[in-house]
């Protein structure tokens, strides 16, 4: 393939370096201080405001005096591609603003959003702390103290399971099985959420000294393996209203699991792992590498497809040449070669084209980080 996939990438980290790594949110509306009115102070309002501006190819945060801002999770996946380009004087800098954003008033490190959001079940506030936020932020830190010896993102990241084993609920499924919550004020039980927060405790329990938190893990691993289809697909999550099958929360799923093994665990799940990497490549991409949102329609593209699909697949052997052909399509459909940022959204021809920090450019710089690592070997 004749790009120099590095390149991108660099340019990419540079460009959000430049703006430090501030940027507006697909699910930022409720910062603006008119939300409450435009809402009339309804979740219905709020949820309708939300995807108003989420879908609108035209930018109207500013008019609303929502300010472009540090999301925390988008911090952690810049902070984690950094430390893999090599970066690391970027890296040092995010690794910096990570641990300052960190949201107060919980048993070990945590992190949130910037932003409220309204669920289709609850209000969650400001910089409620999420487990997957915390999931990311934990194995960035880790990445980066590996890299460079520092020793406070370590002791951040080896807090985390405080948090996640202490304050998130969990549904119980007999003696050896359990669901982690969304977040601390939840009960919303997730399976991407739940294996990432599984993946982060095992590396702890594996990689530095934490014995008693490899139980944990695997009862969380189990949970979610258990409820693997026997096509190798999941249910985003086990309520009716959340049982639909998505691309990127599969391939969430995917690489989740994939850390596990690569720290010698749960072999028993390899079969299962395998059959849900062939049913993830055969359901979600055309012939010509356009990713589906839904393995039964192709409903329009989101860039969390196309960028989740190329770092899972860019490494797992035997599904290289998808992740090119993924890789390709994305980089004429979904990309801006002048200014080097990556689109939202596509359907037909209609292009949303907002940056996105968070969901756009830390998602599509985490896909050509892991393309070209991998390439390099």
């Amino acid at each position: 393939m004749d790009v120099d996939v590095k390149n991108l990438a660099l340019k990419l980290l540079n460009w959000a370096d430049c703006r430090s790594f501030e940027g507006y949110d697909p699910y930022d509306a409720l910062n603006s201080p008119f939300a409450g009115v435009l809402s009339l102070g309804t979740r219905f309002g709020r949820i309708a405001l939300t995807q108003i501006l989420r879908r609108s190819a035209i930018n109207f945060r500013p008019a609303l005096l929502i300010k472009p801002g540090v999301n925390p999770k988008a911090l952690a996946l810049f902070l984690e591609e950094s430390v893999a380009l090599g970066e690391l004087e970027i890296a040092r800098k995010l690794a910096r603003k990570t641990l300052e954003v960190r949201s107060e008033g919980y048993s070990g490190a945590a992190w949130g959003y910037n932003f409220p959001w309204q669920n289709r079940f609850q209000l969650l506030p400001r910089f409620t702390p999420t487990i997957v936020n915390t999931a990311f932020a934990g194995h960035a830190l880790l990445d980066f103290y590996e890299a460079s010896g520092d020793e406070q993102a370590r002791d951040a990241a080896l807090s985390t399971p405080a948090f996640i084993l202490n304050d998130l609920n969990r549904f119980r499924d007999g003696d050896d099985s359990f669901c982690f919550s969304y977040t601390p004020l939840d009960r919303n039980f997730v399976h991407n959420a739940n294996l990432l927060g599984a993946s982060l405790l095992a590396r702890i329990a594996r990689r530095y000294a934490r014995p008693e938190l490899l139980d944990p893990a695997l009862c969380a691993l189990r949970y979610s393996a258990r409820r693997q289809h026997d096509d190798g697909s999941w249910f985003y999550a086990e309520r009716r209203e959340q049982n639909w099958i998505d691309s990127f929360h599969t391939g969430f799923n995917l690489e989740a699991i994939r850390r596990v093994f690569d720290l010698g665990l749960a072999s028993e799940l390899r079969e299962g792992y395998e059959k849900g990497a062939r049913f993830y490549a055969d359901r979600f991409f055309l012939a010509d590498g356009t990713p589906k949102y839904y393995a039964d329609r192709l409903y329009l593209v989101d860039i969390h497809a196309p960028a989740q699909a190329i770092s899972f697949f860019a490494s797992e052997p035997g599904y290289e040449e998808l992740a090119e052909r993924v890789l390709l399509w994305t980089l004429a459909n979904m990309y801006d070669a002048s200014s080097g940022v990556f689109f939202f959204r596509k359907k037909g021809k209609r292009v949303v084209k907002t940056p996105y920090m968070r969901w756009s450019e830390a998602w599509g710089l985490r896909a050509l980080v892991k393309y070209a690592v991998a390439r390099e070997g």
